[in-house]
């Protein structure tokens, strides 16, 4: 994960963990959006991605997390969690932070 559970946690602001597992399936579902809408591979760390290559991934463009992507994944984290009935359009917010990092022609 790019995001731990502690961090996610801590932005929604949820002392328990009785919703854990929702929040770790929300998680996850923000990182494929934030990778999505970047239109390259994400990676938690350089080891992560050099493991990648050394496993034989091809990889266009790849992009190591950093605070202006795992920001945008907490948002859309966010986002997911405040909107559970309708998850909507990207939050402008993220767009802007992931805007950056997206690929060229995507």
């Amino acid at each position: 994960m790019l995001v731990t559970l502690a961090q996610a946690l801590a932005h929604l602001r949820v002392d328990g963990v009785d919703d854990a597992d929702d929040i770790t399936l929300k998680l996850l579902a923000a990182e494929r959006i934030a990778a999505q809408f970047l239109d390259r591979p994400v990676f938690a760390s350089h080891s992560a991605l050099d493991a990648a290559v050394a496993g034989g991934a091809l990889l266009d463009q790849p992009l190591v997390a950093d605070e202006l992507v795992k920001s945008a994944i907490l948002l859309i984290l966010g986002h997911l969690y405040a909107s559970r009935e309708d998850g909507g359009e990207l939050p402008v917010a993220a767009r802007a932070l992931l805007r950056t990092y997206r690929r060229m022609g995507a």
